[in-house]
């Protein structure tokens, strides 16, 4: 059976990529890689969970289960990219604004 935090990450990234397809707003398909991001950093968290394990630092306790500490790097990376990826995106939105003055996609196609 399917544990909640993926079911919840497979929501996030399934919404993310709907709205990004179907809408023609540059600002909303921003937000949805966003969304997709921040449904891939759940999902990185949720491979590294193990029920009832500790923290992965330095200690005597080598004989309990720790969680995974190379997803929890994974997603650090993960947020890193996300926010470099979504500052270009606006910059280029910004850009796009002000050569064509509008963000809908389709008005901006009639345009050209």
């Amino acid at each position: 059976m399917i544990s909640i935090q993926f079911l919840a990450a497979i929501i996030l990234i399934s919404l993310g990529l709907s709205v990004a397809v179907f809408k023609k707003n540059l600002i909303k398909i921003v937000m949805a890689v966003h969304v997709i991001g921040s449904g891939v950093n759940l999902f990185l968290v949720s491979l590294g969970y193990r029920a009832g394990g500790i923290a992965p630092i330095f200690t005597d306790a080598s004989k309990l289960q720790m969680v995974l500490p190379t997803t929890q790097a994974l997603t650090l990376t993960s947020i890193v990219i996300d926010f470099a990826v979504v500052a270009l995106m606006l910059s280029f939105v910004i850009s796009i604004y002000g050569h064509y003055g509008t963000l809908d996609t389709q008005k901006r196609r009639l345009k050209e």
